[in-house]
């Protein structure tokens, strides 16, 4: 009885020291956009897109898309650096992927296009 706990208490703690994969992969986010928003160039504005570029078309996380609200992000970045099309189409996806942002996103899409 005693060797069967003790196999039972190795097991259980054996899995629950195994990592779990994160929901989102977030690459350099953190340290991309905290240099930008401590120096606003052009050459970290370019790191930050290629950062967000990165984190919306390659997900390596269990849900294997962006982390709510990064395309609205990368969108409206998009879009203050002449690229509206594509900037408005990333805020539309961020509606549909996170449908409880539909009210905030949508007022920012209204104030930009008029």
């Amino acid at each position: 009885m005693k060797n069967l706990f003790i196999l039972v208490a190795t097991a259980i703690s054996l899995t629950s020291c195994s990592s779990t994969k994160s929901l989102y992969s977030w690459y350099d986010y953190e340290d991309a956009t905290y240099q930008y928003s401590k120096k606003q160039t052009d050459e970290l504005k370019l790191k930050v897109l290629e950062e967000y570029k990165l984190l919306t078309e390659k997900q390596k996380g269990t849900r294997g898309v962006a982390p709510p609200g990064l395309n609205a992000e990368y969108g409206y970045m998009l879009y203050r650096t002449g690229k509206q099309e594509e900037g408005l189409a990333l805020m539309k996806k961020e509606i549909e992927l996170y449908p409880e942002s539909e009210k905030y996103i949508s007022r920012i899409i209204k104030q930009l296009e008029k």
